[in-house]
């Protein structure tokens, strides 16, 4: 399920292969993992939660 996905890594990582952050997968739903266990557990959030989170974030 996640490894066909494109993956994108926090801008704040720095964007280097070896930084640790986390990284986000936007399709039909989100998912967020951590860089540093690409291969571990995701959280899935639907489109409507993602886009609520984001914006609740932004607004801190």
């Amino acid at each position: 399920m996640t490894q066909e996905r494109l993956w994108r890594k926090s801008s704040y990582s720095g964007g280097s292969e070896d930084s640790n952050c986390v990284e986000v997968s936007l399709a039909h739903d989100a998912l967020v993992r951590d860089s540093k266990n690409a291969s571990g557990d995701v959280l899935a959030f639907s489109s409507p939660a993602w886009s609520a989170l984001v914006g609740w974030i932004a607004s801190r």
